[in-house]
């Protein structure tokens, strides 16, 4: 996977809780995620089809994930409920959204969000598609975001 499809999902988090949360945030070093250590609280996913395949998943531990659905809708969410997983499938829905608009060479369709809520879950990556880790921090806390895209063979002769 070519690392600079990966960043109209960063450019398109950091825009999307810029203006829908008024919240600036700064992607961490991006990494390769290796297995599957990883262990989140609430995370929204959304599928990727079309000439690429894969998906995007933000993941965040609880507290944040309360944090950041409170500033999304403008009051204070303190259960980890149905709110939530509207709040952050839809947030998921925006960056997916946004970011499609710069990778228009893959003609992709974005499926509905999934939302998973469980303390400790893991992601589980497609196999044979590598995962990229963009860890995020911001003034509500840290979260994650994990895109896992398996692209076309580039033919360059």
């Amino acid at each position: 996977m070519d690392v600079a499809y990966i960043n109209p999902f960063i450019l398109s988090t950091i825009e999307t809780f810029k203006k829908m949360l008024n919240n600036d945030i700064k992607p961490g070093k991006v990494a390769i995620k290796n297995d599957a250590t990883h262990t989140y609280d609430v995370s929204g996913v959304i599928g990727l089809s079309g000439e690429a395949q894969g998906s995007i998943c933000l993941s965040f531990p609880k507290i944040i994930a309360l944090r950041v659905v409170s500033a999304f809708v403008g009051m204070e969410i303190k259960i980890v409920g149905a709110e939530v997983a509207d709040a952050i499938g839809e947030l998921a829905n925006i960056i997916a959204g946004n970011a499609k608009q710069h990778l228009t060479q893959f003609n992709l369709s974005i499926s509905l969000p999934k939302v998973i809520m469980g303390t400790g879950h893991k992601i589980a990556s497609q196999r044979g598609v590598p995962t990229i880790i963009v860890p995020f921090s911001s003034s509500l806390g840290e979260f994650v975001m994990e895109v896992s895209l398996k692209t076309p063979e580039r033919k360059d002769h």
